[in-house]
């Protein structure tokens, strides 16, 4: 039974499959996820009894899919970096190629792919720095942590105080790039290309909604499962 009290980061991290339920409908279920669903369906003007159905169908399918719930947190960072951080550096130096010739052939026409290029480009630059900051500073803490708990000692004392601070900085910036996203994809709108769109127009679509697709995913292992459990080890 779909319980409507649960919170829609709670929802996907029990199940990833119910991420692409809350995407459909236009629910954030990275930095947004702390509400419940039932908020969630007023804030939307949703039918709950719907949204229950169709989280029912996906929360009760059998399959291989990944819990990574269960992880240990030292095993989940090496997968954020293989898998997401990896995807992010790989991806914006396509995107930007893109975004600077669309907005240059196509932006007299079209001034709003002028002002995604402008935006992408400041979040490329800020999610790169964003990703150094969590591979030098935040994600070896984390393994310190676990490390010692398993050798049954105190941690390591990091500069920073308590991994809270890290991670609430770490959380206000996935939270500035999930707002540039949604500019962009207002502008987009709903990335959608024009009528007639040459390649690189509708590739440079493709490929945002694809990224921003991914950041979701990204953000909510971090948000909802590692930072939450990395405080909970520490405290």
């Amino acid at each position: 039974m779909i319980q409507q009290a649960k919170t829609i980061g709670d929802f996907v991290t029990e199940n990833i499959k119910t991420a692409h339920v809350f995407k459909k409908h236009g629910i954030d279920f990275c930095c947004g996820g702390g509400i419940t669903l039932e908020k969630a369906c007023e804030q939307k003007g949703l039918n709950i009894q719907e949204m229950q159905r169709e989280l029912e169908e996906v929360t009760f399918q059998r399959g291989n899919s990944l819990n990574f719930n269960k992880w240990e947190l030292s095993f989940l960072i090496d997968y954020i970096v293989n898998e997401h951080h990896t995807y992010v550096r790989e991806s914006i130096p396509i995107i930007m190629q893109y975004a600077e010739k669309v907005a240059r052939v196509h932006g007299h026409n079209y001034p709003e792919v002028t002002e995604v290029y402008k935006i992408f480009s400041v979040v490329a630059e800020e999610l790169n720095a964003h990703l150094q900051k969590e591979e030098m500073v935040l994600f070896p803490f984390v393994k310190e942590l676990e490390l010692a708990k398993k050798e049954n000692r105190a941690p390591l004392l990091p500069p920073f105080g308590s991994v809270n601070n890290p991670i609430k900085m770490m959380e206000h910036e996935h939270e500035n790039a999930g707002d540039a996203f949604k500019e962009i994809a207002q502008l987009t709108n709903g990335y959608e290309p024009p009528m007639g769109a040459c390649n690189t127009f509708r590739a440079l679509y493709a490929k945002l909604e694809e990224f921003e697709e991914d950041l979701h995913q990204h953000v909510h292992l971090e948000n909802n499962i590692l930072h939450r459990k990395a405080a909970a080890l520490e405290s």
